[in-house]
């Protein structure tokens, strides 16, 4: 049965997407197969990190959920192939960035119940190990049930009071949950920052365990989402920490 991964935020900015990303491709090099979503339908843009453009998407989440085409058809293989092992493989569902299409899911809505069925068919299609669903930051109804069908939850935080304050009310409502499994991701620590006494301090806050602490570094500024960091730069310490995360990731099952 496929793992259910949510990787989530409460405020924007956090480097969520490029998270996501560069988890599905790292899981893919242990020969994992898996499937990314992108439920971020009123801000997508995880497609940019894939190289996919716009006009070469025909099909997206957003027409899934209008009754458009099947979940399998908004599926766009993304796998790099000299990065994968065996039959690793990733398969992205995009959402649309038009401002025509963002404008008509905030007017009309859509049934947020089609994103369940629609997961367990996309599972089904490709024969997935994982699915990660790349979330809308913050709190709304598909997020909600992003986390309650969640084995995992990856909650990302950069070193930042507002960011300390808002992810405590997601943790709280993630164990109300009951997600299984609760990471804390914090991301874009500067250099100077000891690393260790702040994992204390952040496991002191929350009473949470910390998968993993991820380094600022200049490399991923000047990248720009215009690739994945982990297979630009697969020798540095930042890919380093996402593949042991990733190992983690395998170990819990």
């Amino acid at each position: 049965m496929a793992r259910i991964v949510s990787i989530h935020s409460f405020r924007g900015g956090t480097g969520k997407s490029n998270t996501a990303a560069n988890l599905s491709a790292l899981l893919s090099k242990h020969g994992q197969r898996v499937g990314v979503i992108d439920t971020d339908i009123q801000s997508p843009g995880i497609h940019v990190l894939f190289g996919l453009e716009p006009n070469s998407m025909k099909n997206t989440l957003n027409d899934y959920l209008w009754g458009d085409c099947t979940i399998a058809e908004s599926a766009y293989d993304v796998t790099v192939p000299d990065f994968k092992t065996g039959e690793g493989a990733v398969y992205l569902v995009p959402s649309k960035s038009s401002a025509e299409d963002i404008a008509r899911v905030l007017r009309e809505g859509y049934d947020v119940r089609l994103l369940r069925s629609g997961l367990q068919d996309l599972v089904k299609a490709y024969n997935l190990d994982y699915v990660l669903i790349d979330t809308h930051p913050g709190l709304n109804e598909e997020t909600l049930l992003a986390l309650a069908m969640s084995n995992l939850l990856l909650l990302v935080l950069r070193p930042d009071q507002q960011d300390f304050q808002g992810t405590a009310v997601v943790l709280d409502l993630a164990r109300k949950l009951r997600v299984p499994k609760i990471l804390m991701l914090i991301n874009r620590v500067l250099a100077s920052v000891d690393v260790e006494d702040l994992k204390r301090q952040v496991e002191s806050i929350y009473s949470n365990e910390i998968g993993a602490v991820l380094p600022n570094c200049e490399e991923m500024m000047q990248l720009g989402s215009s690739d994945l960091f982990a297979v630009r730069y697969p020798d540095h310490p930042l890919s380093q920490e996402m593949d042991r995360l990733v190992r983690q990731i395998v170990a819990i099952g």
